[in-house]
């Protein structure tokens, strides 16, 4: 099976499996999922969640996020890894987004990736399931099964999103990447055995 054809196979059984891809991460708008994603590095989807129900309710806005103090901050995500990290940069976050943005998300990788705790993948986030615009965010679901599907010999994230976006038609990137990612936990999890993995068994039976 050439690359091409693994490439398709993967497209048109993720489809099977997942004809519809809601957002893990609840959020109400793109602060929110911006927030959201910045606190989900190295901490579950179903943890961040728990938090941010009374985060966003106290500081939903980089304007009521600002006016907090950073242990005000770190109290109410406190459940989370690195939340003295993480609440320093949700800190500084807001007050650059009013510095900078007149409190407004900016829609572009550059602005993006200069606020503090958004690195490449949390931007691509945003770009792509806050503003619809095309990306492929790469996490570590996504880097271990393109890795173990040979679609990708990238020995980074950053060469797997490449390849990626080489492979896979732009108009499905941003469906792609969660289909990937539902697959990875539901059918291929990093600590288990593979053998619910059928995808990897139907691209190198014999």
């Amino acid at each position: 099976m050439t690359k091409k054809q693994r490439a398709e196979l993967v497209q048109i059984e993720l489809d099977k499996l997942y004809p519809t891809t809601p957002i893990p991460l609840d959020h109400t708008d793109p602060y929110t999922l911006m927030v959201a994603v910045a606190l989900s590095a190295q901490t579950t989807d179903k943890k961040v969640n728990q938090v941010t129900p009374d985060l966003f309710a106290v500081a939903g806005t980089p304007q009521r996020m600002a006016k907090l103090e950073e242990f005000e901050i770190k109290e109410l995500i406190k459940e989370i890894g690195l939340s003295n990290t993480k609440a320093k940069n949700l800190k500084r976050m807001a007050e650059l987004l009013l510095e900078r943005h007149d409190g407004i998300v900016p829609q572009t990788y550059e602005e993006l990736e200069a606020l503090p705790g958004v690195g490449h993948k949390t931007a691509s986030v945003v770009m792509s399931q806050g503003f619809g615009f095309p990306a492929f965010p790469v996490d570590t679901h996504i880097h271990r099964l393109m890795t173990q599907w040979k679609l990708t010999s990238g020995k980074n994230v950053v060469e797997t999103e490449r390849d990626a976006k080489n492979l896979f038609p732009e108009e499905v990137w941003n469906k792609l990447h969660l289909q990937i990612i539902f697959y990875g936990r539901e059918y291929s999890p990093a600590r288990g055995k593979g053998e619910k993995d059928f995808i990897t068994k139907m691209m190198f039976e014999k």
